[in-house]
């Protein structure tokens, strides 16, 4: 007997019962479908009676059972949105989170002189680098990452998006200071400290990489101290420097860049309210 949407939209929901809420499990539902054959919400109930091929039907199954184990909807489709661009997502990186987008818009909406030098740390899919690139077209974009299968990723993802960035194999925690400097540095590198696992979703703890996420107890700010410290060699007077942070440890970060000259540093709060950003700038040797 021929398997129709609708049957698949059931089943779904049934075999997801228990894992995920109800509106979790249509949103799972809504983008498979739109990986699968491009529909929106409505199709899936204008289109319920359609037939699936046996390659839809080997693809949904395999997804159910993906699901049911936890791992992300975005690896199963290979794919995510952030701030309305397309990116291929998978083992190697992040999933770029809602939090990261605010970091984004707080950067644009600082504006610049477009002809800029752009220094990101930790790119991972390349979310940061390729979307700011993408708002600022005559900007010099530099992107590093320790990973080379995130690097690999992220280029992919510039070349999706039509955008030129420079990849570098990079440790920040290695590197004194790059050979030019940069108006704006940014980064989102690994900031949950061990102790904080136990607070985590099990689909995060067990698919999404380990090296992108956590940091030692005893070192919690370990690479906020090494961009921080380079952003003072690398930055240009008056240049920026942007980090996403730990909630926990917020006004430690804005101390860190006192003591190290930075100047008009302002803490921000993301939409759950919680520490999230922080924005310094770099005033120059006097």
């Amino acid at each position: 007997m021929a398997e129709t949407v609708g049957d698949y939209l059931v089943r779904i929901d049934v075999a997801l019962e228990g894992v995920v809420d109800k509106q979790e499990r249509r949103q799972f539902a809504l983008l498979l479908f739109e990986f699968l054959r491009g529909y929106s919400r409505a199709d899936l109930v204008l289109r319920e009676h359609e037939i699936l091929t046996d390659q839809e039907i080997y693809f949904l199954n395999d997804a159910i059972v993906r699901l049911k184990a936890n791992e992300p909807v975005q690896y199963i489709i290979g794919r995510t949105e952030f701030m309305g661009l397309p990116f291929n997502v998978d083992k190697r990186v992040l999933i770029p989170r809602p939090e990261t987008e605010e970091l984004v818009l707080w950067i644009l909406d600082e504006g610049c002189d477009e002809k800029i030098d752009l220094l990101d740390i930790g790119t991972g899919s390349g979310c940061i680098p390729i979307t700011l690139k993408k708002h600022w077209p005559k900007a010099y974009v530099e992107t590093w990452d320790i990973s080379e299968d995130a690097l690999e990723l992220a280029a992919s993802n510039a070349r999706l998006n039509e955008v030129e960035v420079q990849f570098n194999c990079k440790n920040a925690l290695a590197e004194v200071a790059p050979p030019q400097s940069f108006d704006i540095i940014v980064s989102n590198p690994p900031y949950v400290t061990d102790k904080e696992k136990t607070l985590m979703a099990d689909n995060v703890l067990d698919f999404e990489p380990h090296l992108a996420l956590f940091v030692a107890d005893d070192k919690p700010l370990m690479f906020y101290d090494a961009i921080a410290l380079l952003a003072t060699h690398a930055l240009r007077k008056g240049g920026r420097l942007y980090f996403e942070i730990n909630e926990a440890y917020g006004s430690e970060t804005v101390n860190m860049l006192k003591r190290l000259g930075f100047s008009d540093i302002e803490l921000r709060k993301d939409l759950f309210g919680k520490d999230r950003m922080v924005r310094a700038i770099w005033p120059g040797v006097s």
